[in-house]
């Protein structure tokens, strides 16, 4: 450890940080090297992300973590389900935006001027010893602050170097390039089967993309927000000749030549000191929102003085010409954040034209958010990466070792945007004991895996969100649903909805069908949801309502017992009650632009069992006509697991494996049939006997059904 141990950033040949694992000490050379003198006081007690390298300030650190830990192990005791309650989860925020002017202030104050140099916030030492590294290259503030208010979430699952450039630094664009580049080589050197994660804004993002295309040997995964390749076409470049006309005395005034726009004041407000130089508005119009901005006005001023922005200006220009004449070498994952509110950049077009050039690109819009992405309220960075199965440890993304539960959190945003389902549906769950007792609720589903449940999918799959939202508030039981492909990759795009559109299956545990997936989720003892049915159950036809469509040959039997996984048959019921099919398939087909459009569509992801015989081997996509009724209700029965223990033998034998098979077949329609009797003498099947039941007895107060 340097011996500047009150200085912010560590001097000496290295750089280096115990905020991750001990074993693997950061070493990020640089050109110029300076430390901040010894006698200053450190800042960490104030500034939360500087470097830890004060043995002191760690063990204390250790000591609240020990203390924390303790704390939730408590109330774990009491609590088991965090899931259980989600309408009293609150979100765990770290730092705000004020904390990140705040530290500026601290930073420019304490700062030397020196080279560019990478810092490890402090809140970020609590991942586990093998998680992907991730440098975070900031835009044009340089700071390197710039996912403070993400660094809570981050730092559970990467190891996190920010790279900050000093305010009066000079450093060029080229030399940026090569200074991350020489540490992303040097941590491939230490660990060559981890992919490093590139965070880049604006400016960084034309960084990260340079440093891709330069080493196409490096596993690399760029998250890339508002790329600023753009800037040939964005208003910036006009501020170039302003800048270097202005006169000085003008300057001190540039705080206050702020554009205000609407939204919150200070997410905007970064936007505003570079906007406010466009076409004025006279102090009369200003709104009563720049009180409350006055405050970091001067820390604004101070972090983009005229030099700094013009600096700053034409490095952008020579970033993004850069960036753009080495698009084509760039072959790495590219996950595109996007503002649907930038007025800085063209960044909804220049997302559009950055997917068709990179050829594993992706991209996630955010309709309401402005250019400084990563301070929105509505942006949580981690949820992002998960959404969009970026994050992995290894070479490959392993859906099912890669994959983390949602938070808390995560689940309560799951839960609200389904809670008009469960509220209009009002799910009735019965369950099966081991004695073959028919139970309400969730009581007789075995706790401990593997347990696979087959059942029937529904027009839509509109069983999928109650049913899974009742596991995990009633039992702690996460479902992994395997699911169609097309949830995942195309083959190409086109006509089928945004891979986006599918983030919330993933984020909830949902895996693509798969042979080695498979496996791989009943070996870590998962719970597995499996619809031999598959796409052809849930797109079915007029009149096919709770009809199975499953292969003739087993496609499960052999591999639950290969892990002695209990099988759980069920049926639900319920889609008839709440809509109504009067244009399906059939009729589609009729129709020759129609019936173009399916094939199209069909076109673009993976087909399915096409070696099948019968109808299950029709796999066409295309979108059901229906119409909606006054809400009935859904109702679920699981019916008695399924043993698979200790047959492993027994079941290599075809004809057993599809007497199993057979069977677990007509336990499903058995339980379907079941259903479809007993919801007949549910006095409360229909909407509104179930609203007044709720009048009367409360809204949170569960509506009876019929007798077992």
């Amino acid at each position: 450890m340097a011996a500047t141990r009150a200085s912010l950033f560590l001097a000496g040949p290295s750089v280096k940080s115990t905020a991750g694992n001990p074993g693997r000490n950061r070493c990020v050379s640089l050109s110029r090297r300076m430390a901040l003198p010894t006698e200053q006081k450190s800042s960490a007690e104030t500034v939360m992300t500087s470097l830890i390298e004060n043995g002191r300030l760690l063990e204390e650190e250790e000591e609240k973590k020990k203390k924390k830990k303790k704390g939730r192990k408590e109330e774990s005791e009491l609590i088991s389900n965090v899931y259980s309650n989600p309408e009293e989860i609150i979100e765990d925020n770290g730092k705000t935006l004020k904390d990140y002017f705040e530290e500026c202030k601290d930073l420019m104050i304490r700062s030397d001027g020196g080279p560019p140099r990478w810092f490890s916030p402090l809140e970020c030492g609590s991942h586990t010893h093998d998680c992907p590294l991730l440098l975070f290259l900031p835009g044009i503030d340089g700071t390197g602050l710039g996912l403070i208010t993400h660094h809570h979430k981050l730092g559970k699952i990467f190891d996190i170097w920010c790279l900050h450039i000093p305010v009066k630094d000079k450093t060029s664009f080229t030399d940026l390039v090569k200074l991350v580049e020489r540490t992303v080589r040097s941590e491939y050197k230490r660990s060559p089967d981890r992919p490093i994660y590139l965070v880049g804004e604006s400016l960084g993002a034309c960084i990260a993309l340079d440093v891709a295309a330069r080493n196409p040997d490096v596993d690399l995964v760029l998250i890339l927000s508002n790329p600023a390749t753009s800037f040939s076409r964005s208003q910036l470049q006009s501020l170039i000749p302003l800048l270097e006309l202005m006169p000085d005395q003008l300057l001190p005034n540039l705080p206050y030549m702020l554009n205000l726009v609407s939204g919150d004041p200070l997410r905007m407000d970064w936007e505003n000191v570079v906007k406010g130089l466009l076409p004025l508005q006279t102090v009369g119009e200003l709104t009563q929102d720049l009180v409350a901005l006055s405050s970091y006005l001067s820390v604004l001023a101070d972090m983009l003085p005229r030099e700094t922005l013009l600096w700053k200006l034409q490095m952008l220009k020579a970033a993004s010409a850069s960036a753009n004449s080495h698009l084509h070498a760039v072959k790495v994952q590219a996950l595109l954040l996007c503002s649907g509110k930038d007025r800085l950049f063209p960044s909804q077009d220049e997302a559009q034209r950055l997917r068709r050039m990179l050829p594993k690109c992706e991209i996630r819009m955010f309709e309401e958010s402005g250019h400084f992405l990563f301070f929105e309220d509505n942006v949580d960075l981690v949820t992002s990466i998960k959404g969009a199965s970026f994050y992995r440890h290894g070479k490959y993304l392993d859906y099912v070792s890669d994959y983390m539960p949602p938070t808390p959190y995560e689940f309560k945003k799951f839960y609200e945007s389904n809670r008009w389902v469960l509220d209009v549906t009002s799910p009735v769950m019965l369950s099966t004991s081991e004695d073959g007792k028919v139970v309400r609720g969730l009581a007789g589903i075995p706790s401990e895996g593997p347990i696979l449940y087959v059942g029937y999918h529904m027009l839509l799959g509109f069983e999928l969100a109650p049913m899974v939202i009742q596991f995990l508030t009633e039992r702690n039981i996460l479902l992994r649903g395997i699911a169609h492909p097309m949830a995942f990759y195309r083959l190409r795009e086109g006509k089928m909805l945004d891979l986006a559109s599918f983030d919330t299956y993933r984020l909830m545990g949902a895996v693509p069908v798969s042979g080695p997936n498979f496996y791989k989720l009943l070996s870590s003892k998962s719970h597995a949801l499996l619809y031999p049915g598959g796409v052809r159950e849930a797109l079915h036809r007029k009149g096919e309502e709770y009809k199975l469509f499953w292969p003739e040959q087993s496609e499960f039997v052999r591999m639950a017992s290969k892990f002695g996984a209990k099988i759980i048959p069920f049926g639900v019921v319920g889609e008839d009650d709440v809509c109504e099919l009067v244009f399906d398939y059939n009729d589609q087909m009729r129709i020759p632009s129609l019936r173009t459009f399916i094939k199209e569509l069909t076109e673009e992801v993976v087909q399915l069992r096409t070696d099948a015989n019968g109808e299950v081997s029709n796999q066409d996509f295309h979108l059901p006509g229906v119409l909606p009724k006054l809400p009935g209700r859904f109702y679920y029965y699981f019916g008695k697991p399924i043993e698979t223990e200790g047959r492993k033998q027994e079941l290599r034998n075809r004809e057993k494996s599809n007497e199993l098979y057979l069977h677990v077949k007509s336990e499903v329609e058995r339980c379907i049939a079941y259903l479809k009797e007993k919801r007949e003498k549910d006095p409360y099947r229909n909407l509104l006997p179930r609203l007044l039941y709720q009048v009367t007895h409360g809204f949170t107060a569960e509506v009876p059904t019929f007798e077992l």
